[in-house]
């Protein structure tokens, strides 16, 4: 790990507001993922915090930001499991609704790669309402950075933008579970696109490059592509091959260079990602600054098993890559 980037994770200190999902992730280890109508043995069930949303603010508050994080959860026992694991990672969940019902939950599956299924089953999930959004208006405006991704019902997702994109906040959009079309006025509201490179190619209706190979890609047509739907600036992140910020306002493309780790799980590891760059950018770094330490901090959560619980503090982080 690079002094620069030491430095730049002691220096995470901004405030973060997430709206979205907390689920319980029902997660069993197999030597490989079944096929169609397969059975396979795993390992024993393990119980593990995730919610796309709640991870990414786990992420964040795990490496410095004061975040607080906006959705439901159930009268089950998994939200008292979930609310107490945010609080351990330090995010605030004191605006968190409680409603009737089972909590969001996911049943994932993990290889021996590392490689992974997901099922997701909303749940409460879909309980987040655009008249709660509206009641924490101010709340929500007093961060400097707001994530969302689309656990959530996407009218929820959009009220959010609109309350934080009028009051100057930066809204910084994940589009996943993906939707290959996001409505206009979401588009308009959004500062900044966190997508895979699957996701980026079904966006822009583009074939992708034989065996996965990226290096020869022509980056600086997407930005074009993706300037015309309306998105000033995108990250795409490209798994073990790093990310590449694409940056119409600056008109540059900026490769981020791989953080190289022997994967446990990577269950999370892209929220993780999403959840530093919310940190970087409300510490005040350039999106391609926070996209690089994205980048080690998600390395880092590939190498534990689950979400949540794979996350790193910025002293375990420091710690694990110092030796570099």
């Amino acid at each position: 790990m690079t002094d620069s980037t030491l430095t730049a994770l002691a220096r995470i200190h901004g405030t973060v507001s997430v709206v979205g999902s907390m689920n319980a992730d029902y997660t069993v280890t197999t030597e490989r993922l079944p096929r169609p109508g397969e059975t396979v043995n795993g390992g024993p069930l393990q119980i593990l915090p995730g919610g796309k949303s709640g991870n990414q603010a786990a992420a964040a508050a795990r490496i410095g930001a004061a975040v607080q994080l906006f959705g439901a959860v159930g009268d089950d026992a998994n939200a008292d499991f979930l609310l107490g694991k945010l609080g351990d990672a330090g995010v605030n969940t004191a605006n968190v609704l409680r409603v009737e019902g089972p909590s969001g939950t996911t049943v994932i599956t993990v290889d021996a790669h590392g490689e992974n299924t997901i099922v997701y089953s909303p749940g409460s999930n879909a309980q987040v309402s655009v008249e709660y959004i509206e009641s924490m208006r101010e709340r929500l405006i007093a961060s400097g950075v707001l994530g969302l991704c689309l656990e959530s019902p996407i009218e929820t997702v959009t009220a959010a933008a609109r309350i934080c994109h009028k009051a100057g906040v930066k809204v910084l959009v994940n589009n996943s579970p993906f939707m290959a079309v996001l409505p206009q006025e979401l588009i308009a509201l959004c500062d900044i696109l966190l997508v895979n490179e699957h996701e980026m190619a079904q966006m822009l209706g583009i074939t992708e490059p034989e065996h996965d190979d990226w290096s020869a890609f022509d980056w600086h047509a997407a930005l074009e592509q993706l300037r015309e739907l309306g998105f000033e600036q995108t990250i795409v992140t490209l798994g073990d091959d790093g990310s590449v910020v694409l940056d119409a306002i600056a008109d540059d493309v900026i490769p981020i260079a791989p953080v190289a780790v022997t994967p446990v799980d990577t269950t999370g590891c892209g929220d993780a990602f999403m959840g530093t760059v919310l940190a970087g950018l409300a510490s005040g770094f350039a999106l391609h600054e926070a996209a690089q330490l994205a980048s080690y901090v998600s390395a880092y959560a590939a190498t534990g098993l689950g979400a949540q619980a794979s996350y790193g503090t910025t002293a375990q982080i420091k710690e694990r890559f110092a030796r570099r």
